[in-house]
């Protein structure tokens, strides 16, 4: 009972990727065209080419800017393409999508960017629980990159896992 208490955590050799680290930095704004139609179902070109003049675009400065409709009409494409070429002096970025489509992308770029050889041969702990919204997409394909390369992989927080796979012994 007089033994030292040991942190078997620290001295596993587990490795925490925490994907949240990922996250963007720059606030997300929205421009739904639902808000250009006519009568929530039309939009009307002449109209609307009004409207992006007397738009106030400075508002998305260094933001990203989500571009869709929440109303169930069709939207030509070019209407898109009038709003990023309002937009694109003053975003930081512009996505056709809502931000759920947005964070799955944005992962998505980002794991595919990942050095994943600094990772090879070892146990890796993918963190669960994060303060941004992290899409279930970007667990898959980090999974889906690592796997071929790491010893183990877990889910959650380094005392508590999930085992996800274990390199089959050769």
């Amino acid at each position: 009972m007089d033994q030292p208490l040991v942190n078997r955590v620290a001295n596993s050799g587990l490795i925490t990727l925490k994907l949240e680290e990922f996250f963007p930095t720059q606030e997300l704004a929205i421009f739904d065209l639902k808000d250009y139609l006519f009568m929530e179902m039309i939009l009307k070109e002449k109209d609307f080419r009004q409207a992006l003049k007397e738009h106030n675009w400075e508002q998305y400065q260094d933001k990203i800017l989500l571009v869709y409709c929440s109303a169930d009409a069709i939207i030509p494409v070019w209407a898109y393409m009038l709003v990023a070429t309002y937009a694109a002096p003053y975003a930081h970025d512009i996505f056709q999508g809502t931000a759920d489509d947005f964070y799955r992308s944005y992962f998505l770029r980002q794991l595919d960017q990942l050095d994943t050889e600094q990772y090879r041969d070892q146990r890796l702990v993918i963190k669960g629980c994060s303060d941004h919204p992290v899409p279930p997409a970007a667990y898959l394909e980090i999974t889906r990159k690592l796997q071929p390369l790491v010893k183990s992989i877990m889910y959650g927080e380094p005392c508590s896992t999930v085992p996800v796979y274990k390199q089959p012994r050769k």
